[in-house]
């Protein structure tokens, strides 16, 4: 695993060691040309935010590795954002300093059953480890709220999340999720446990009804009856659906950051309209980026 464009970046766990609070974005490899457009109008119009990072996804069950890999790549070299590249336990990874770490989907069906390739490694704690051992590589992993989907139960869960800190993780981001109660429990026994991991809660607003679907196919999380209620009410005014969606992820976003959540990790879904809108709402847009120090590649922190 060589080092590459962004290696020299500065390590996430820095930044957050020293910036009170984490504010990142998510984005999604491309597609088509055109969505490669439009990833990059999103990346240079939220580039001002100054977030602490950002991290690029694979598509559902890995089918877009090359695209990530490039894209984290050039956001490494063009940019003056700190790439964190994902490397799953079914795929290849770029050469970037910050790594978020996880098994990945089954190829091909992100809701089909894992097998383990025979020579490669079945689990996100072997890969954290290896990933640690071959350089000064800094490491997030997945959470999940509302339990892994393959958790036989809670306790389960719990134990193997806390297997993957000590495994030499350096944070966390939550798959997403709509109900506090669920984000605080999980940081609750997290921390009861003997992990102080900060575990970054992951929102998605839902800007249309294509997009709560998606929600639900590919994370199965929890909706709120009333949310799509009020959802589906609206479904045929798509500015209406957008608003109720930005609205409730905002509103969600408030109560997390009043119980001290470590940050705010966006999942952009390649737009930045929903995003610009919620910090817009949370009084984010006027907060400081980097010192100088921190541009300079000293990891020294942001200003939160």
């Amino acid at each position: 695993m060589s080092s590459g464009p962004g290696y020299h970046a500065p390590a996430i766990r820095d930044l957050l060691a020293g910036s009170g609070r984490s504010f990142s974005f998510e984005f999604m490899p491309p597609k088509t040309e055109v969505g490669e457009q439009q990833l990059w109008r999103a990346i240079r119009r939220l580039e001002p935010l100054r977030p602490t990072f950002v991290s690029v996804t694979y598509g559902a069950g890995g089918s877009t590795r090359d695209r990530t890999v490039r894209v984290t790549g050039r956001i490494a070299a063009e940019t003056t954002l700190t790439p964190a590249g994902h490397l799953t336990a079914v795929n290849a990874a770029v050469g970037v300093r910050n790594i978020v770490a996880l098994r990945g989907d089954p190829p091909g069906d992100p809701n089909g059953e894992w097998h383990a390739h025979p020579e490669g490694l079945r689990h996100a704690d072997e890969l954290v480890r290896l990933i640690k051992t071959a350089g000064d590589f800094c490491v997030g992993v997945a959470a999940f709220p509302e339990g892994h989907p393959r958790s036989p139960d809670p306790d389960s869960d719990l134990a193997y999340f806390v297997q993957k800190c000590r495994a030499g993780a350096d944070f966390a981001i939550t798959q997403m999720f709509f109900y506090l109660e669920d984000y605080l429990r999980l940081r609750d026994r997290v921390a009861a446990a003997g992990s102080d991991v900060p575990i970054i809660p992951g929102v998605m607003p839902v800007t249309s009804m294509a997009t709560l679907e998606r929600i639900v196919l590919l994370s199965g999380a929890r909706v709120p009856p009333d949310l799509v209620d009020r959802l589906t009410a609206a479904a045929d005014d798509k500015a209406a659906v957008r608003e109720i969606g930005v609205d409730y992820a905002a509103r969600l976003c408030e109560r997390l950051l009043a119980e001290q959540a470590p940050g705010l990790h966006f999942c952009t879904l390649n737009g930045s309209r929903a995003t610009l809108d919620i910090y817009q709402r949370l009084g984010l847009s006027s907060r400081g980026g980097r010192d100088e120090a921190s541009r300079s590649g000293s990891g020294a922190p942001m200003i939160a």
